[in-house]
């Protein structure tokens, strides 16, 4: 072993050293003239996810939509100009997609699908199937375990077809030699199906193109059983950075998205199917353009002639169809072709892969546990794919979740979870099937931001590269990995001899430490000269009064179970702070006192901004609305909104649905949200402000009801709680003392004083409480506060939403860094409640000063929400 500076490990000349024999980086030098020209909308983006789509080139649009403007076309099924026109282009593209994939029409036919998971159920349904139970031998239909869920969902199909399906462990079939028949069964032609994919989408392993001959002459046999063996080639990860050649690796059906190997456009596929058993498949439903002729009145239907032209039911995506040749076209301008693209994706996973697998804890423990089949050393072996999970120095996994958030703080877009590749999640991540099992059990599913399983991994992180990624991109993704894991003081990372020779050019070392951070330790008191009122901040009293007598009636039914609050140090726990967030994503209003509806405080997030689609916007997306500061006037019905160099302007509180809009907004809920505009005269305001066209809508009474589907303990399940365009629950507490934690934490790695307000602030929390220890609130399972009583519903996994400062829009990565360090890995701070409802006619209020009277739980861990949305206040 021997050891190097990191920053000679990020070089380019360390890059340049550790290219791999034959492979070319960059085209010929002409790399980065193709990032400004084509790709300007990735500056200050590091995009590393082109195994779920690649990014379209400017030029690709450009020749399109000329295309478009310059001609006519009309719907192919017609017999007029324009419409011939349309036809004729379409068997021109079918004819440039042939020639990519250096076959012709007389090996293989075109079928365009709405994309490969269409072209695959095609294949399902199609297929000359013989079920059980007939008098010949029947058909199996067989997977490698390695395969997308679209592939395993053909099981479905053939199991109401009464076939059976065999899944192939990648290994088994590096044993199938010995399936061979003897030589009276080798006459059976049962048809059997075999499915593998060209490229892993999980890891980048390139399985063997000679599995095709292999099978299909009976070298090789998935499972011991007469019959002929037909291949399926998932070529739909490999074709976007490989070339493939049918002329050679001739598979009987080839499924492929587009998308994935231009970026555009979207939602077309094509199933390639060779000629030779086209003529077998079998067709039930027939949609329009498929029929030669057909009866209405009687069973009476024939085909035409094409293959094409029978499977592609009703008129084909014809323009979308279009856009490939402009495709086709621009990626060999650009790039040479497949071939160079292959070599230099690859010479970027390599050096990525080889630092990667260097980045070493002061202890020599790994800071990532690599996924893979191979030591990425040939690129005929392994595509632009690094599948891995973060270490810490124990050799403990950290969540891809978390991983994730951090990646986002560096603007950079990775790809977590289990990739729809449940049979390689489970190889590599070592889980068996009652794991999986148990995982769902616990509220786990695929695609949601659940990490961890009693401390196991529900799956990993991965990074891809495509044909305009950069050596800066896989800089960007290193430097981020040694910046949140690795210490100042690792000033070498051991690495193996084979990149020895890597050279200077240091990269500045100037990012805090992620792994020597403690967890916090309780502080017992707090001072009050810390707790200063926030000028920025509109604060307002607002004199709605609750009966005593039912105060306390409710203080003394929650005291018969409750912990004593005074138990540490004799001191109660008050309200120090309420907020309310009248629009999403904007501003808080501070209040003393404050009236609390049937969704939570009374008019918190009742409105939004979305974007000219009627998409919601947030602090995310656009820092400066936390500038924008609502305030509520209930004497006068207003909200008045102030933004520093905008006139003041008013909305009523008075509901007015005359001009209705349907909206989806997905990170309020998975629901539709009913709400209305509130108006041209808003809308131009913030567009003014904002610097882009936006509107202002506010959610209508009559979907006030959108109900809360968490199943909580304590929360009658009879009552329908009400939610307003809130993430996750209708309040978020934190506490002064869990703050007073962080803040020490944060100010010693910024080296800077902090003052807590801020922090407050950074939150976005609507009850702030004041408790004699940190991060006590986690062991609460309810509380009530005066008249009211709330269930805490989890904990509130914070996002980068927490990096921005709330007086000026500006972001800092160190704040959700230290957090994470902080809290053992982990971005959780502040709890959800729930509001349980008082059966009474009088109003009820929230004020500052009120005593907090908790029940803890009776399992001391609080699980967090089970929804894959991440949970930041808005």
């Amino acid at each position: 072993m021997a050891g190097a500076p990191r920053g000679k490990l990020l070089s380019f000349s360390a890059f340049q050293a550790a290219c791999p024999a034959g492979c070319e980086y960059g085209y010929g030098g002409g790399l980065h003239s193709l990032r400004e020209r084509e790709f300007p909308r990735l500056r200050g983006i590091t995009y590393l996810d082109h195994a779920g789509s690649a990014l379209f080139p400017e030029s690709l649009l450009k020749a399109f939509t000329d295309d478009l403007r310059n001609n006519v076309y009309g719907n192919p099924h017609s017999q007029n100009i324009s419409s011939k026109l349309t036809y004729d282009t379409i068997e021109h593209v079918r004819y440039r997609i042939l020639q990519h994939f250096h076959t012709t029409a007389e090996d293989y036919t075109i079928i365009f699908t709405s994309g490969c998971t269409a072209a695959l159920k095609l294949v399902a349904e199609a297929f000359p199937w013989i079920p059980e139970g007939t008098k010949q031998p029947s058909s199996r239909f067989c997977y490698l375990t390695d395969s997308h869920t679209s592939v395993v969902g053909i099981r479905a199909i053939t199991a109401s077809m009464n076939v059976l399906s065999v899944p192939i462990k990648p290994k088994e079939i590096l044993l199938s030699e010995e399936n061979r028949l003897p030589a009276e069964e080798q006459n059976c032609t049962t048809p059997h199906l075999f499915s593998y994919p060209a490229q892993s989408n999980f890891s980048g392993t390139k399985y063997p193109l000679s599995w095709i001959q292999d099978i299909k002459s009976g070298k090789l046999r998935p499972i011991k059983i007469p019959g002929k063996w037909f291949v399926l080639l998932d070529a739909a990860s490999y074709v976007s950075s490989s070339p493939l050649d049918l002329g050679v690796h001739q598979a009987d059906f080839i499924p492929i998205s587009f998308y994935k190997i231009f970026g555009f456009p979207t939602g077309l596929g094509a199933l390639l199917v060779n000629n030779r058993i086209a003529p077998l498949l079998r067709k039930t439903y027939f949609g329009g353009g498929t029929a030669a002729a057909y009866l209405a009145g009687e069973d009476f239907y024939f085909p035409r002639k094409s293959i094409a032209e029978r499977f592609e039911d009703g008129t084909v995506s014809f323009l979308d169809i279009i856009a490939l040749k402009h495709g086709f076209d621009v990626l060999e301008k650009l790039t040479g072709g497949m071939e160079k693209i292959k070599q230099h994706t690859f010479a970027l996973a390599h050096y990525t892969y080889t630092v990667l697998s260097a980045l070493k804890y002061a202890n020599g423990a790994p800071v990532v546990r690599i996924y893979s089949d191979t030591d990425f050393s040939n690129p005929d072996v392994q595509g632009p794919i690094i599948n891995f999970n973060v270490l810490d120095e124990n050799g403990e996994v950290i969540g891809f979740s978390e991983v994730d958030k951090m990646a986002s703080l560096y603007n950079i877009h990775v790809r977590t979870g289990c990739f729809c590749n449940t049979g390689a999640c489970q190889i590599h991540l070592g889980m068996s099937n009652e794991d999986i099992q148990r995982n769902l059990q616990a509220g786990h599913v695929c695609g949601d931001d659940i990490d961890l399983v009693d401390g196991r991994p529900t799956g990993s992180v991965r990074i891809s590269f495509g044909y305009m990624s950069s050596f800066e991109d896989a800089q960007t993704f290193l430097k981020f990995i040694i910046a949140t894991r690795l210490s100042k003081s690792d000033t070498e990372i051991p690495f193996q001899s084979s990149i020895t020779k890597l050279m200077t050019e240091s990269v500045p070392d100037d990012h805090p430490s992620f792994n020597n951070a403690d967890k916090l330790s309780p502080i017992p008191h707090i001072w009050d000269r810390e707790l200063r009122n926030n000028s920025s901040v509109t604060k307002t009293t607002v004199n709605w009064q609750t009966l005593e007598a039912e105060s306390e009636s409710i203080r003394a039914a929650v005291s018969e179970t409750a912990v004593p609050t005074c138990r540490r140090g004799g001191k109660p726990i008050t309200v120090t702070n309420i907020y309310l967030y009248p629009i999403k994503s904007c501003s808080a209003f501070e209040v003393t006192e404050w009236p609390v509806g049937n969704q939570g405080l009374l008019y918190d997030r009742n409105w939004m901004v979305v974007n000219q689609n009627g998409v919601c916007m947030t602090q995310k997306q656009e820092p400066r609305l936390c500038l924008v500061n609502p305030s509520i006037d209930l004497e006068q019905k207003i909200m008045v909104i102030q933004a520093e160099g905008m006139d003041p302007i008013s909305v009523s509180l008075e509901e007015n649905t005359g001009n209705e809009a349907v909206v989806c907004e997905s990170k309020v809920c998975s629901h539709r949200v009913k709400t209305y505009d509130c108006g041209e005269g808003i809308a131009g305001w913030f567009s003014l402000f904002l610097g882009r066209p936006c509107r202002l809508i506010r959610q209508s009474s009559d979907m006030k009801n959108r109900s809360y589907q968490k199943n909580t303990k304590g929360l009658a399940s009879a009552t329908n709680i009400s939610l307003s365009l809130v993430n996750e629950a209708q309040y978020l507490l934190i506490n002064v003392a869990s703050i007073l934690q962080l803040k020490e934490h944060i100010s010693a790695r910024l080296e800077e004083p902090l003052e807590i307000d801020e922090l407050i602030r950074r939150f976005r929390a609507n009850i702030v409480i004041r408790a004699p220890e940190s991060f006590e609130e986690e062991e609460w399972a309810e509380i009530s506060i005066g008249a009211l009583r709330f269930q805490v519903v989890g904990p509130c996994s914070r996002c980068q939403i927490i990096c921005i400062d709330q007086q000026s829009g500006e972001r800092n990565k160190e704040f959700l860094q230290s957090l994470s360090a902080a809290r053992g890995r982990k971005t959780n701070f502040g709890i959800y409640l729930m509001n349980q409802p008082l059966r009474s006619s009088f109003p009820a209020t929230l004020s500052v000063g009120s005593q907090v009277l908790p029940v803890l739980k009776e399992n001391t861990e609080i699980q967090p929400p089970t929804s894959s949305e991440e949970k930041c206040s808005g």
